[in-house]
């Protein structure tokens, strides 16, 4: 294939695509593939042998699982162009996102950005919970996508059986593209359904070549009765097609195809494609089908946004020609190039050297400059135009989620949401020059990951890091020792519990010091009232007729907020609720600052205290895979620690799936506890689900047991 420097296509020829699955369905050797067969490299990456091009760090190799998402351009000749000596290249953006729940942010932000995506699933383990997960989140950003089931060649592969499960977990609409020849070690190669035409891969173990045939004589009737039902699936969504199809006409495979392509984008049929990646089979039509089925930025026409002044609507055209308009979706530190940011351009150009003006800080930023990414090799560019992801070097204060664009044409884009942590840990630098570079480290990785937190603890002097899992801390730790010699003690892991109320209450605070000269006075009434979960913390000024001079209540809203991230009754922050000042009084010469303040976290603990005070604990969704004879054991050390047992399915006649909600705090360890439960056999997945209040018998033992200084009684 042409170095990508020489190749300029046009709008309709580009592909932004996403790689989305389950942890070890096979998205980075199905990626690898997709590298070698538009050749983009020339040897094909093997994640045992610690080689592929996408999983690039140092922790990713050593664990074999992706850890961040890496974006890379190549190009695809489709297989009909070829035939017909057409040589116009499909540009392909592709991000292989994480498959493991701790990196749940990666798969969020590169879908935000994403125009397609491709779901690999396991033939022989169909819709995973991660699977299910990242579903969901395509959803919420109506995203087109093309469902792989890969490993056909696995011992238990069922083809039809994933399909059913992508109908019944996903309440996807299912367009059967292809036929498996042949399953597990017998598996050859696909019928693709549309042309009646069989793929057959021979010996060739780099899969480049395949044998174009007829359909095998004992798979005649399948194809014509899976046939009948594509063409079918597909009249449906077209009213031309349908009427066609009633009165029993013929449908070219031309209009098939193009009413499929409008399904697709619209998200009323998801295309089923099969394969091997890891033996070669079957990515060649799945590349073919990315050109024929998912959007290019002309299909989209138009991404909306609103006026960060105004609030109005605003609507950029996914072409050149408009104002710039675009997403930085993720930062990264590269150790040769410094802080890279990678950036989705919705419209107009970008142009290395230019200034850009960030909507969403107001301020403007110099681009110093442009990437085109390649995992983490990268090739200087001049300008970068609607419809492309490239990295920008040079942009000092922008963050994930912030919308790039013309100072002229301010427009802010739908942000990305993130989950918020579960789980933290005590990390201490062991010397005065580790304390330095600790701090340089956190922040750093706060930068590229927006649901990693950290937070001091003023009462012991550590500092806190908070993430969405165990792996992830784990991680972040491994890097701060490898990337930035940081050498630290980190403590054991630490659920990360909520404070909120149950009920509403009122009290005041006074605040009164006299010491001989300037004295200190501060005076409120504070009334706090529960809110829905995920609601966050609002505060409301309701006073009167100047009763506390407006400097005095950004003050009070200051102290309220520290106790609260303080806690008051174990510690941990409070969340969810309201807290309006109502009422109080001032002294002209002795009123400060800092007086209201000690007012106001005096006034919020006798509140909060009146106001039935409870702590919240992280709920993990759990999924166990067991053997059945396990199954007894299993339940019943999930009961003991808390679990709500929401059912059991049987997946094939191997395996029962237990599906659970667990608190977090009995789940510690739990990897080996479950190997010993059923001799090394059984698997499990957990990801948050939300926070539920902590039965209260087991309260009062937190409580009993806590040295926490600022507790007042619940």
């Amino acid at each position: 294939m042409a170095d990508s420097k020489t190749i300029d296509v046009e709008l309709d020829h580009i592909r932004n695509i996403g790689i989305i699955a389950h942890i070890d369905a096979g998205k980075t050797t199905t990626t690898e593939r997709i590298l070698f067969y538009t050749g983009r490299t020339y040897k094909i990456g093997d994640i045992d042998e610690g080689n592929t091009v996408m999983d690039w760090m140092e922790e990713e190799r050593k664990r074999g699982i992706t850890i961040v998402s890496a974006a890379t351009t190549a190009f695809w000749l489709h297989t009909q162009d070829v035939a017909q000596g057409i040589d116009k290249p499909y540009r392909f953006n592709i991000i292989d996102t994480p498959g493991h729940v701790d990196f749940t942010a990666e798969v969020e932000r590169s879908l935000r950005v994403l125009d397609g995506g491709i779901t690999v699933l396991d033939a022989e383990e169909g819709v995973q919970s991660q699977s299910e997960t990242v579903w969901r989140q395509a959803d919420k950003y109506k995203v087109p996508r093309i469902c792989f089931v890969n490993k056909m060649d696995k011992l238990g592969a069922d083809f039809l059986a994933t399909v059913k499960s992508i109908e019944d977990r996903l309440g996807a609409n299912p367009a059967i593209m292809v036929l498996p020849i042949g399953a597990e070690h017998d598996y050859k190669g696909i019928v693709d359904l549309l042309t009646r035409v069989a793929y057959i891969w021979g010996s060739d173990e780099l899969g480049a070549k395949y044998d174009l045939g007829e359909v095998p004589a004992d798979m005649k009737d399948q194809v014509e009765e899976y046939r009948h039902k594509l063409v079918e699936k597909i009249s449906e969504t077209d009213d031309v097609l349908i009427e066609k199809y009633l009165n029993n006409e013929e449908i070219s495979v031309v209009d098939l195809k193009a009413a499929l392509r409008r399904a697709v984008i619209a998200y009323k049929l998801v295309p089923i494609y099969a394969g091997s990646s890891l033996r070669n089979k079957g990515v060649q039509p799945l590349l073919d089908a990315v050109v024929d089925y998912l959007p290019s930025p002309v299909d989209l026409k138009e991404v909306k946004g609103i006026h960060p002044k105004t609030s109005a609507e605003e609507v950029r055209q996914l072409v050149p020609e408009e104002a710039l308009a675009g997403l930085a979706f993720k930062i990264q530190n590269d150790p040769h190039v410094g802080k890279l940011t990678y950036f989705r351009v919705y419209s107009g150009k970008v142009i290395a050297g230019s200034y850009i003006y960030n909507s969403s800080k107001n301020v403007e930023e110099r681009v110093g400059r442009l990437l085109l990414m390649h995992s983490n090799q990268r090739e200087e560019i001049k300008e970068a135009k609607a419809g492309e992801i490239v990295a920008i070097v040079g942009l000092k204060d922008t963050s994930t989620g912030d919308t790039l664009c013309e100072k002229a044409k301010p427009i802010i884009l739908e942000k990305i949401s993130f989950p918020e942590p579960v789980i933290s840990l005590a990390i201490e630098p062991k010397t005065k020059s580790d304390q330095e570079k600790l701090g340089f480290a956190l922040k750093r990785l706060m930068d590229e990951d927006p649901t990693f937190q950290v937070k001091v603890n003023h009462e012991t002097g550590q500092t806190i890091i908070s993430g969405v899992g165990e792996l992830q801390l784990e991680v972040k730790v491994n890097t701060m020792k490898s990337d930035f010699g940081v050498d630290a003690n980190v403590g054991a892991p630490q659920v990360a519990y909520k404070e909120t109320i149950k009920v509403k209450a009122e009290a005041e605070g006074k605040y009164i010091r006299q010491s001989g000269g300037r004295g200190q006075y501060g005076h409120c009434f504070l009334r706090v009232e529960p809110r829905a979960h995920g609601e966050g913390f609002e505060f409301v000024d309701a006073i009167r007729g100047g009763a506390i001079p407006a400097e005095y209540i950004k003050a009070i809203e200051k102290g309220v907020i520290e106790t609260m991230g303080n806690g008051i009754l174990l510690g941990y922050p409070m969340v969810d609720m309201s807290v309006t000042c109502y009422d109080g009084s001032f002294h002209d010469v002795d009123s400060s600052e800092i007086a209201f303040k000690i007012a106001a976290s005096q006034a919020l603990q006798a509140a909060t205290r009146k106001a039935e005070l409870t702590l919240l604990e992280p709920i993990m969704k759990v999924e166990v895979t067991t053997p059945s004879e396990y199954l007894g054991d299993i339940i019943g050390d999930l009961s003991a620690k808390r679990a709500q047992i929401s059912g059991t399915e049987e997946r094939g006649n191997k395996a029962t799936i237990i599906l659970a909600l667990v608190p977090l705090e009995t789940l510690s360890g739990y990897a080996t506890t479950l190997r010993s439960l059923s001799k090394g056999r059984a698997s499990y997945y957990m990801e948050p689900s939300h926070y539920e209040e902590v039965p209260r018998n087991i309260l009062d033992q937190m409580i009993a047991k806590s040295t926490f200084t600022g507790r007042v009684e619940a």
